[in-house]
């Protein structure tokens, strides 16, 4: 492809600002489009250009990225009457980096297909830190041609970029991801508690554990947070909530029994009624302190 694209961005919200930040700083034109206007002027400021739905930014893209919230708001992206799909533009790449079903990312794929275009899932992992260093790890399901094609886009912002199969296959990954995540939550959380109980000093704790066979993304870069009590949001519990949900659907539909994430998904579920679905994965804490 070109050096220079034209791109558009659809959902600047956490992650989604960081990666047009990255795309700008690489000098491609990027237009941008989310719900809340204002929640945009940064990105405006840095030289990004405004549109008003979906399927104009489609219109005039080489590339669109769509990083939403459900797979509702997927669906309507890329369907609804302003969506994506509506937009007359063969040889359109566009590239679902939103959690979602496995199964939309195939129906989204046979309607590009349709129209002369092309789809990727490529749901990513490594939260506000790994968007903001360009570190993620990105989950690409999809036609291979398209994926080549890509990369070098992709490669501004991820660190670890794998094709891992055909239409969906980037959604399965990423439950994957999801599922090795809501467990070991749990045993960070236990791990801290425990410390805790005993009277150790929990940041001399995690310089022992962290570089050892317990050592993992979340003990590193969610554990110190658990311990300054510091809950922003890197990720969403509300939107962990509905990647368990996709998970165990998908389970279910292979006749396969997920006990820990079940046992993650209703201890996530406990802290959305308690008012904190807007806060990160790591106040799962409060469930042990």
């Amino acid at each position: 492809m070109d050096n220079k694209l034209k791109i558009g961005f659809i959902g600047t919200g956490v992650m989604g600002k960081s990666l047009v930040k990255h795309l700008l700083k690489a000098g491609h034109e990027v237009n941008i489009y989310t719900r809340t206007r204002e929640k945009a002027e940064e990105l405006i400021e840095l030289g990004s250009t405004w549109a008003s739905t979906p399927r104009e930014i489609a219109s005039t893209s080489q590339i669109v990225f769509t990083m939403v919230g459900y797979p509702y708001d997927v669906e309507e992206v890329y369907l609804g009457e302003q969506g994506i799909l509506r937009a007359d533009n063969k040889g359109l790449i566009m590239i679902d980096m939103t959690t979602s079903t496995p199964t939309l990312a195939q129906k989204i794929e046979k309607e590009a297909k349709e129209k002369g275009m092309h789809s990727l899932d490529a749901p990513v992992s490594g939260g506000d830190v790994g968007a903001q260093l360009g570190k993620l790890s990105i989950m690409c399901g999809g036609e291979r041609a398209t994926f080549e094609k890509v990369l070098p886009v992709l490669s501004l912002f991820g660190e670890t970029v794998i094709y891992q199969g055909p239409s969906g296959a980037g959604q399965h990954t990423k439950m994957c991801n999801q599922i090795t995540i809501a467990t070991g939550m749990i045993g960070v959380c236990e791990a801290l508690a425990y410390g805790k109980k005993a009277g150790l000093d929990l940041e001399e704790v995690l310089r022992s554990i962290s570089t050892g066979a317990a050592g993992s993304w979340s003990l590193s870069n969610l554990a110190p947070r658990m311990i300054a009590e510091n809950f922003e949001p890197g990720f969403y519990i509300k939107h962990f909530v509905k990647d368990m949900k996709i998970a165990l659907d998908e389970a279910e539909k292979m006749n396969l029994q997920l006990p820990g994430l079940q046992l993650a998904k209703s201890m996530y579920e406990e802290l959305v009624e308690q008012g904190y679905e807007n806060n990160g994965t790591h106040t799962l804490i409060k469930a042990y302190v």
